[in-house]
């Protein structure tokens, strides 16, 4: 995400700090590049004008010109105001003791996906969510919902079979919640290839009589300016009071996202960063804002890992760690809750400094050799991996797919992480030198 803007960026960057003293001429040839990087990711013309000017005018000022630091005061300026550009602070839905919620959005974006992750982070949020399926457009819809639905654990409601009425459908829908004793009800809405008159008339219609706490419009980051103009389009037409961008994952310039706030003066309330249900997340303008500057994002890293790292196991880990217990179930324990963070080039980009690591030695085909690994040995075998003989070895690297000198390399450097263990200094450079979060280095 972001990745070739945030590039281009700290380049720039890079260079200011490089000036002891800087001039009006270097911040213009500064912010001209700033200007085409924010082109080339997809950034709506006007958006990244008017960023710019907003930009110039602060660093122009006297205070920046005349600072000890002015490349790190002008660093700060940006960042600021690209928190501003993406909304400033995040903004929460518009919920209540009830609520209904308004799904939108054209086909492809992921409004259905997105529903069901909706409901799995309100329901992680203590909310009795249901979800209610609106697309009689699609039947290929109606059943992934109800997929989704069942895989969360969430009450769906589907329409009678045949029914072509969707002011009827969603009475229907309507009534059954009031029966499910719930506090969210979700709306998946029809979509189309593009916004028609005949969409439009059936979405206000249908918000009508909903009338939603929110109408969301789910936007797909990876269409770049064409989401912008998608979102005019639904705003002016239905009047939406925040937007999902899906697909953030897999969208390297990212212009939609830094485009969407100014355009409609909608906020982008949430974003889809991956396939799996739980990949999705509260949008933070100053964070984002962070991450594209390659200032990381801990608070967002430390919030991951409470919700994949239980306090008591912690505190065992911690215990077993000085007494020199900590053995390769404990590793394989703490391994299968790094990876339910999500992806690591994901985690990386949290990290402030790391995704300035083009080849930081992290990649998910060797963590998953790595995890083949430990499971091929027998839980005696993980208590002690003294035992590990050579004809031990050769059964785990064919029980795991791998080779014997990767099943060394493993237990190598996990012999050397429990030596060094107790030595914060020692385990630093150890780990450095590892090259691989995997551990199984390269050859």
């Amino acid at each position: 995400m972001f990745s070739r803007l945030s590039d281009k960026l700290q380049d720039v960057f890079k260079d200011l700090r490089g000036h002891g003293r800087i001039s009006e001429a270097n911040i213009n040839d500064a912010l001209r590049e700033v200007r085409l990087a924010l082109l080339e990711a997809d950034v709506h013309f006007r958006v990244a004008k008017d960023f710019v000017a907003r930009v110039k005018e602060k660093a122009l000022g006297e205070e920046v010109l005349k600072s000890i630091t002015p490349g790190q005061q002008i660093v700060k300026i940006f960042h600021d105001e690209l928190a501003a550009l993406l909304g400033g602070e995040a903004a929460p839905l518009a919920l209540g003791p009830q609520a209904r919620l308004l799904i939108v959005g054209l086909n492809g974006a992921g409004k259905t996906t997105t529903s069901a992750k909706l409901a799995a982070y309100l329901k992680k949020q203590g909310r009795t969510p249901v979800l209610i399926a609106c697309d009689l457009q699609r039947p290929a819809a109606i059943e992934q919902l109800a997929t989704l639905a069942a895989q969360i654990d969430v009450p769906m409601f589907r329409p009678a079979p045949g029914e072509k009425n969707v002011l009827r459908a969603v009475r229907d829908g309507m009534a059954w919640a009031k029966q499910q004793g719930c506090n969210v009800e979700i709306y998946d809405t029809a979509g189309r290839q593009d916004l028609d008159n005949e969409l439009i008339d059936e979405l206000r219609k249908v918000q009508e009589l909903v009338q939603p706490n929110e109408s969301l419009l789910v936007c797909d980051a990876a269409t770049g300016q064409q989401a912008v103009g998608v979102a005019e389009k639904f705003h002016g037409a239905v009047g939406v009071t925040g937007l999902i961008l899906t697909k953030l994952d897999g969208d390297a310039r990212g212009g939609a996202a830094l485009s969407l706030r100014e355009v409609t003066g909608q906020p982008v309330k949430f974003a889809g960063t991956g396939e799996k249900i739980d990949a999705f997340e509260v949008f933070h303008p100053d964070r984002l804002a962070g991450r594209i500057l390659g200032m990381g994002d801990v608070v967002s890293l430390v919030e991951r890992a409470a919700e994949n790292f239980q306090i008591e196991d912690a505190g065992r880990l911690e215990q077993r760690l000085r007494s020199a217990q900590f053995d390769l179930n404990d590793f394989l324990e703490q391994f299968k809750a790094l990876r339910k963070m999500g992806p690591l080039e994901n985690l990386l980009g949290l990290i402030p400094g790391m995704d300035k690591m083009k080849n930081p030695g992290v990649d998910e085909k060797q963590m998953r050799r790595v995890e083949a690994i430990v499971l091929s040995m027998t839980p005696g075998e993980r208590s002690r991996p003294d035992v590990l003989n050579a004809r031990r070895r050769q059964r785990i690297a064919r029980g795991s797919g791998t080779t014997v000198s990767e099943v060394n390399n493993l237990l190598l450097r996990f012999s050397e992480m429990k030596k060094l263990m107790k030595s914060p200094g020692k385990l630093k450079k150890m780990m450095a030198r590892a090259g691989s979060m995997g551990m199984l280095g390269r050859n």
